[in-house]
């Protein structure tokens, strides 16, 4: 059964240790540890009590920005994304948000590929947004309506 309990300081150990695994430049503990400090909503999706994955997101007034999601590189195509997004969807709308945004590598391609799936556009660019092995990195920003 999936469930997609709130994160929580308990689970950042967990979290930080699954985003190493699944990033080539992963947030840090403390990155979560401030995001959820914030006020950002934070979810584990889990089956049978075991994390397969999870998100943050900001919600600012209208507005849902998602700062990260991520499924174990073991269960990644397995539809486990699209089911936390979806439900990432929901949460935004239970807070009153219009529209997602989000940013993502040029050079990630299934993550691109991914987000237009879900109807997702691209709205812009960031430039030299994410540390890169040499430099900086531009973000693609995409958004959908909600």
């Amino acid at each position: 059964m999936r469930d997609y309990p709130g994160m929580t300081v308990a689970d950042l150990d967990a979290v930080a240790e699954a985003e190493a695994l699944i990033h080539p430049f992963p947030w840090t503990r403390g990155n979560f540890a401030d995001s959820l400090a914030a006020g950002h909503g934070g979810w584990l999706a889990q089956e049978d009590k075991r994390m397969t994955g999870y998100a943050i997101m900001m919600q600012a007034l209208d507005e849902a920005h998602l700062l990260n999601i991520s499924v174990l590189p073991e269960l990644q195509r397995s539809g486990r994304g699209s089911a936390l997004l979806i439900h990432l969807f929901a949460q935004a709308r239970l807070q009153a948000a219009t529209r997602m945004l989000l940013e993502v590598r040029p050079g990630n391609v299934a993550g691109q590929g991914f987000y237009r799936r879900h109807g997702f556009v691209e709205i812009g660019r960031r430039r030299d947004y994410y540390p890169a092995h040499e430099g900086r990195e531009d973000a693609i920003v995409m958004a959908r309506d909600l």
